[in-house]
């Protein structure tokens, strides 16, 4: 089967998180993507943990990319990477804003030798504004968007994930924009365009209806620990052998089957057992009827019961008990990876399934400039004493 994105070429520029992850996913749909890092390397290459020195984040990370090494400071490296953009669709880059411009690689010259091209700008705050200056990262997004104010217990502080949510979800909205401009270009003779991505925004939008509840009725929303403002009962309850399972009741069906299931059917006919707002307000309530019986029953047998009364329910688990689910087994969510370095390496699979036009992971992530003959020689015609020079002079 051909790929999705078979004959796109994508230069990956960025650093760390948002802007590199779009450009995963992309390549792991079929576009050809080099990865462009300074000669020091991607600081995603000394993130996290590392394995008889191998970097272990940037194997997935890093994943369907060739791998080559350029300073963009210098200036035959912006030369090499103007005779790279001419043959590109895309370009991904996170600098902070005035950094591409400061190195004459500006939008005007960049698609002054490729019309068609793509360049997807993934930044903290976007391109103007107060804070356009400002080094930006995920985190200060899970601040600023509202996610931290929302999040941990009522008396507790405002809590951080502990991990890239706003650069994941980022990452995502940056290749469905990439996308929609590859399809206004190729499918209705468009030309090519600058996406200007605020890592900010994406993750305010998958907060909910907080700007227009806050705007229409002057609402803002505290934290609720996992209890939802929306459904009750939802939150994390302890089995009788110590595990722990999460509920949800967003349909009204769903919340009636759990609380006949746990013995209080009564209040299925109480008014405010109508609504899932409603429901909220009674959570102390529903949670006493719901957590107690959970803590009177073993794991599966909590589960079975669920599962039996059609109720929604799911194990919380870690990532080690997530490896041996047999529905992550069944969709191989968890899938093996053959690498040079380290033999058989698991890691997540792609996004999604498709029928006709399947993604895969081709290969986990490179050395640093293990692609820079095969792409500066063989595809710009570079000769071996040119990459010498090059690698002495630090362009390469």
């Amino acid at each position: 089967m051909s790929s999705a994105l078979e004959g796109v070429r994508v230069l990956d520029v960025a650093t760390l998180f948002a802007g590199p992850l779009a450009a995963t996913i992309l390549g792991d749909f079929g576009a050809d993507v080099i990865k462009v890092e300074h000669p020091r390397g991607d600081p995603v290459r000394d993130h996290g943990h590392a394995k008889d020195g191998v970097p272990l984040w940037w194997k997935m990370l890093g994943r369907n990319k060739r791998a080559i090494t350029l300073n963009l400071s210098k200036i035959e490296g912006q030369e090499l990477f103007l005779r790279l953009v001419e043959g590109a669709d895309v370009v991904i880059e996170n600098f902070r804003p005035g950094t591409l411009e400061r190195w004459n690689l500006d939008p005007d010259r960049l698609r002054g030798v490729n019309p068609g091209l793509i360049l997807a700008r993934v930044t903290g705050f976007g391109q103007f504004g107060p804070y356009a200056k400002r080094p930006g990262f995920g985190t200060l997004a899970e601040s600023m968007s509202g996610f931290a104010a929302i999040t941990g217990e009522p008396d507790g502080p405002p809590t951080l994930p502990p991990f890239g949510l706003a650069d994941g979800i980022a990452a995502q909205a940056t290749a469905i924009a990439i996308l929609m401009a590859l399809y206004r270009r190729d499918a209705r003779g468009g030309t090519g365009q600058v996406i200007d991505l605020a890592i900010i925004e994406p993750i305010l939008t998958i907060l909910g209806p907080q700007p227009i509840v806050y705007d229409q009725l002057g609402i803002i929303q505290e934290r609720s620990g996992n209890r939802s403002v929306n459904n009750a009962p939802r939150n994390t309850y302890r089995t009788r052998d110590n595990r722990w399972v999460a509920i949800s009741t967003s349909a009204q069906n769903v919340a009636e089957r759990v609380l006949r299931l746990v013995g209080h059917p009564e209040v299925i006919d109480e008014p405010w057992f109508a609504s899932g707002r409603t429901r909220a307000e009674h959570a102390d309530l529903l949670d006493e009827y719901v957590g107690g019986w959970i803590a009177r029953y073993d794991f599966d047998e909590v589960i079975a019961a669920f599962e039996e009364a059609q109720a929604a329910v799911a194990p919380i688990y870690d990532i080690a008990q997530i490896m041996e689910d047999p529905q992550y087994r069944a969709l191989d969510s968890i899938t093996t990876v053959q690498d040079p370095e380290l033999g058989d390496i698991r890691m997540q699979n792609v996004l999604f399934r498709m029928s006709e036009t399947p993604g895969e992971i081709r290969w986990a992530g490179r050395r640093l400039g293990e692609d820079n003959e095969a792409v500066f020689r063989h595809e710009l015609g570079l000769s071996a004493g040119d990459l010498q020079r090059l690698r002495d002079e630090g362009t390469i």
